[in-house]
C-alpha cells in the first residue's frame, strides 16, 4: 500500500490532542458521581451534539460514530480499516442466524460501524441468500446457519462465526502491509484464541471442539494450545510460558480481565511510534485503536460510577491511554 496519508496524519495530529490523556481518567475517578463525570465528559467533546441523551450508552454510541464519521473524512477508501469494523459485522450475522433460527426480531441488536448494515445481512440470511453478503460473511453464514438448524447448538454456531471473524482479520490485515494494523490483527486473534482455551478447559470441551474453536494465528501454536486446553489450566500456562505471551501468565493466573488489560496496554504500548510518522496509514489506525481504548476506558468508568462500585478494583483494570 502506496497511498501517501501525509494530510490525513495531520489532520490526526490535531485530533490526538482532544484525546483523554491519564490526567482525564483520574478526574473521572475522582468525580463525585456519575452526573459528574457525564458532565466532564460532554465539555470534552463526548457525545452527539445537538442530541438531549446523555446517558452512558447513547454518549459512547456517538464516539463510535465519530471515528468512522472522521476517517470518512480523511480517506476515500475504508477497506484498510476494516479489519476493525469486522467484529460489528460478524456480531450482525451471530445476532441474524440467531433470530432467524428462533423466529425472533432482531431489532435493536445490531451493532452500526460494520462493513455492511444489519439489516441486510439478516435479509440475506432470511432468504438464505447467502451469496448476496460480502465475501467474508458468506460461509460463515451459511455453515451457521446449517449447524445451528441441525444441532439446535448455539454454541457451535458461535465458535464456527467466532473463528472466521478472526480469519478475516487476519486474511484482510495481510493485504494493507500495515505493520499497526497487521499487530492489531495478530493480537486480537491469539488474545481471542487463548481466552477461548482457557474458557474450553474450564468448561471441559473436547479437543475437537477446541481445535475448531481457535483461529491460526504467528504467535500462538494452536494445535499445541487446544492440545494443553484438553487437559488443564496448568499445561495451558506451561504452553504459553514458551510464546510471546509469557509475560502474561501471571496476569491470565489472576483474571481473564488482568490478562485482557496486559495485552491491551501491550497493543497500546506498540503503537505509541505512529505518533511520529508523518506519511503512512499507521497514525490512523493508531488513532482508531486509541479511541476504541479510550471509549473502553470510559465505559468502565461510567458502569462503575452508575452502580456504586469499589473505584480502586475499577482503576486496577484500567488500560494505559494512548497520551
Amino acid at each position: 500500500m502506496n497511498k501517501d496519508y501525509t494530510y490525513a496524519v495531520a489532520r490526526i495530529r490535531s485530533r490526538e490532542l482532544a484525546l483523554l490523556n491519564n490526567k482525564d481518567i483520574d478526574n473521572l475517578l475522582n468525580a463525585r458521581g456519575y452526573d459528574e463525570c457525564i458532565q466532564y465528559l460532554l465539555d470534552k467533546g463526548f457525545g452527539d451534539d445537538g442530541s438531549a441523551k446523555t446517558d452512558a450508552s447513547s454518549m459512547l454510541s456517538a464516539e463510535r460514530k465519530k471515528i468512522w464519521s472522521l476517517m470518512s473524512e480523511l480517506t476515500d477508501d475504508l477497506s484498510p480499516f476494516d479489519v476493525f469494523r469486522y467484529n460489528d459485522d460478524f456480531h450482525n450475522l451471530k445476532v441474524s442466524v440467531k433470530a432467524v433460527t428462533r423466529d425472533v426480531d432482531p431489532q435493536n441488536m445490531f451493532m452500526e460501524n460494520g462493513t455492511t448494515d444489519g439489516e441486510k445481512i439478516y435479509d440475506c440470511i432470511k432468504a438464505h441468500a447467502y451469496n448476496l453478503l460480502p465475501e467474508h460473511l458468506q460461509n460463515a453464514a451459511q455453515e451457521a446457519m446449517t449447524a445451528l438448524l441441525q444441532t439446535g447448538d448455539g454454541q457451535i454456531c458461535d465458535i464456527i462465526i467466532d473463528r472466521a471473524c478472526l480469519e478475516a482479520i487476519m486474511s484482510k490485515a495481510q493485504q494493507t502491509n500495515s505493520e499497526v494494523i497487521e499487530l492489531y490483527a495478530e493480537l486480537t486473534t491469539a488474545v481471542a484464541d487463548i481466552k477461548t482455551a482457557i474458557r474450553c478447559e474450564k468448561t471441559g470441551k473436547s479437543l475437537d471442539f477446541i481445535q475448531r474453536a481457535l483461529a491460526p494465528c504467528k504467535t500462538v501454536n494452536t494445535d499445541m494450545l487446544a492440545k494443553a486446553a484438553a487437559k488443564s489450566l496448568d499445561d495451558i500456562y506451561s504452553y504459553l510460558s514458551g510464546t510471546a505471551y509469557s509475560l502474561a501468565v501471571d496476569a491470565l493466573k489472576k483474571s481473564p480481565s488482568e490478562f485482557e488489560k496486559w495485552c491491551d496496554n501491550k497493543l497500546i504500548d506498540s503503537i505509541k511510534p505512529q505518533k511520529s510518522e508523518p506519511f503512512k496509514i499507521g497514525p490512523l489506525a493508531a488513532y482508531i485503536i486509541a479511541r476504541e481504548n479510550e471509549i473502553k476506558a470510559v465505559r468502565l468508568i461510567l458502569s462503575a460510577k452508575l452502580n456504586d462500585l469499589d473505584l480502586s478494583a475499577i482503576n486496577e483494570r484500567l488500560r494505559d491511554m494512548y497520551v
